[in-house]
This record gives structure tokens, sequence and C-alpha cells, in this order.
């Protein structure tokens, strides 16, 4: 029982632990470096990680906060193995396994200050591909609602993912990571739970 339900432990956990981390957050964000607090809006969840605060006071939140991105990252690393096993077609299965655990190894390096900037871009990248990967697996099933979750998520994480690396509308890049990581873990745990392996068993190429 609790094997089979590890993927939603570990995000539960770790979201609470993010959350419960903001309340540690001494304060300062990108525009106003003088708030006090977790700023939902002007805050990214990055900040979170970080040895001091935006304000330069010593970031308390980090240890928190540090322990549940790590086990959420684990969590999204059982998940692609998972996902894997119900492909039958073994180029896409191998994508979705190796890539997704090369992702995540990126992911666990994030927390280390001097490496976050170019983890998250490495892993960026590779999670647009391995997402690309599932998203088709996705459309060519029968699963209609989940069809409509997936375009959307996919839609939404790549427009993210511009957002981020052409710096556009960036001051609102705060409040779509956050509702890119509500989306994700949706989209995750439907997978993870709503799907089975006789859904994909028709899908050859």
């Amino acid at each position: 029982m609790i094997k089979k339900y590890s993927i939603l432990i570990g995000v539960m956990v770790g979201t609470l632990l993010l959350i419960l981390s903001t309340i540690y957050y001494p304060g300062g964000n990108y525009e106003n470096v003088n708030s006090e607090g977790y700023d939902w809006v002007n805050n990214y969840i990055s900040n979170l990680l970080r040895p001091f605060a935006v304000n330069g006071e010593e970031n308390t939140a980090r240890p928190i906060a540090v322990f549940g991105i790590l086990l959420l990252t684990a969590s999204f690393g059982f998940f692609f193995v998972n996902f894997a096993r119900k492909i039958k077609i073994r180029s896409a299965s191998l994508v979705i396994k190796y890539l997704g655990l090369l992702a995540t190894t990126f992911g666990f390096v994030t927390v280390i200050p001097s490496m976050h900037d170019i983890m998250v871009t490495l892993s960026s990248i590779l999670t647009l591909l391995i997402f690309f990967y599932i998203t088709v697996i996705v459309i060519k099933s029968k699963l209609t609602m989940m069809k409509i979750m997936s375009i959307v998520f996919l839609l939404t994480f790549y427009f993210g993912a511009y957002m981020y690396f052409s710096r556009f509308q960036l001051e609102f890049m705060p409040v779509m990571q956050k509702i890119i990581f509500v989306m994700k873990i949706a989209w995750v745990l439907s997978l993870e739970y709503l799907t089975r392996k006789e859904d994909f068993e028709h899908i050859i190429k």
C-alpha cells in the first residue's frame, strides 16, 4: 500500500514542506527588497532555497524548502519510471525513463545555490522534451479528459518556459511558476493514479 501511494505521499509532503517554509522566509523580493515575509505574488520558489533572503537576512526557510524540493523531485523521478513501464513503444519508454532520471538528477542539484540557475535550465530543457513525449502518448490514447488536461498543461508549461528564457513579462513569472507547479502536480498524479497500462497497449508507433 505504501509503495503504491509513495508518489502521492512524496508530492503531498514535499508540497506541505514548501508551504511551511514560506512561513520562515525573512522577506524581500525583486519588486520590494524591504518587504516582510514571503510574497506569493512576487517571490519565486527558488527564493526559499537561497542561503540568504532577498533582504539580506539569513534564510531560515532554506532547510525545510530544500527537503521539500528533494522529496518532490524524487517523487517526479519515480513517476517517470512508472509511466515509462506503461508504454509499449520502446524508444518513447526509454526517453521518458532515462531522460526523466537525468532531469531528476539535475533537479536534486538545483538546491546548491551556485549550481541552481544552470541546473534549472538543463532540467527544464529535458522536462520540455519528456512532457512532449508523454503528451503525444496520451493524445493517442482514448482518455479524452486526460488529453485535454495534457494539452492545456503542456501549452502552459511551454509558455512559462518561453517567459523564463526570453525574459518576456518576467514580472508575472513568480505567479506563472506557481500555476505551473500546481498544474504539474495535478497532471502527474492523474497520470500515475488514473491511467493503466491497458490504456496505452494499443499504441505501438
